[in-house]
Parts: structure tokens; C-alpha cells; sequence
């Protein structure tokens, strides 16, 4: 397997471990603001998986082939229902929801040739190469996984949580 594959994989497995070691912190926890007036820690996990099934849904299939990608949805639109579906779910509930969905990525991702990797393709007027569209997604699960340890270590929570 090609190094630039390799590593998009590996975070995603253990953005899977880091998501579910969160199961381990209390009801309370789990619905604390990341920051004042920012979303609560089930909120941040709740609004990744939406983006995920885009990505296998409605980039993936169409990076390769002739034609233009479909049109990319209403980011806030996509992220307020996700934020609203994440406060009327069970914090395991959501957490099953994240690593179904992260499962489904990975799966997918094992199975694009390694020369894919390195192919460009275009997304409005960006030239991007399969690895680095995914190298952006993961600093965004980085830097909200960041934010979830730091408000979970001021809570004492931490001794629960697995490192990413």
C-alpha cells in the first residue's frame, strides 16, 4: 500500500478508537460546549459523519470520471441539521453512527488503487490529488479532536479518552 494511503487510513482507524473511547465520558461531559458559544462535544462528533457520506456518496464515485461532481451541499445547512440530530441522539447512538459510517470510508478507500493517490483531479477551481483532498479532511477531524481533549482535560475527563 502506498504511503499517502497509508497514512489517510491510519487516522481514520484511529479517529474510530478516539471516538469511541469517548463512551467513556459521562452524559454531562458529552454535552459540554467546546467553547462558549461553540458546539457541545457530541455536536463536533454528530457533524462528521454527515460529511463523511458525502464524501463516499457524492465525491469518491465521481473523481475519475468524465463530467463535472455534483454540486456540494449547503455547509452550515448540513451542519445545523447535524448539530440538531446530534442533541436528539444518544451519546452511543452517535458514537455508532461516526465509526458505521468511518467503517464504510475505510473500506472504500482500501480498495482505490494505490496510483489514484497521486492522480490529479479538479473540484471547482482547485487541482487536488486524492491524497491531499483527504489530508485536508483529517487536520479538520484534528483540529476538532484537539478541541475535544482540551475542553475534556479541563473537565478531568482525559484519563478516558485515547489519543489521537
Amino acid at each position: 500500500m502506498c504511503h499517502d494511503k497509508h497514512q489517510i487510513i491510519s487516522h481514520y482507524e484511529r479517529s474510530i478508537v478516539f471516538v469511541e473511547s469517548l463512551a467513556g465520558i459521562t452524559e454531562e461531559q458529552w454535552r459540554t460546549l467546546i467553547e462558549p458559544g461553540k458546539w457541545t462535544v457530541a455536536e463536533v462528533i454528530g457533524h462528521l459523519t454527515p460529511w463523511d457520506e458525502f464524501v463516499l456518496n457524492q465525491r469518491l464515485p465521481f473523481l475519475f470520471i468524465e463530467g463535472s461532481l455534483p454540486k456540494g451541499p449547503d455547509v452550515g445547512e448540513i451542519n445545523a441539521c447535524a448539530a440538531r440530530n446530534s442533541r436528539a441522539r444518544s451519546k452511543g447512538e452517535t458514537i455508532a453512527n461516526f465509526i458505521h459510517q468511518r467503517h464504510q470510508l475505510i473500506d472504500v478507500l482500501y480498495e482505490i488503487v494505490d496510483k489514484q493517490w497521486q492522480l490529479p483531479f479538479t473540484i471547482g477551481a482547485s487541482e487536488l490529488t486524492l491524497y491531499s483532498y483527504f489530508a485536508s479532511l483529517v487536520d479538520h477531524d484534528l483540529h476538532h479532536f484537539s478541541q475535544i481533549q482540551t475542553v475534556l482535560k479541563n473537565l478531568g475527563a482525559i484519563k478516558w479518552i485515547s489519543s489521537i
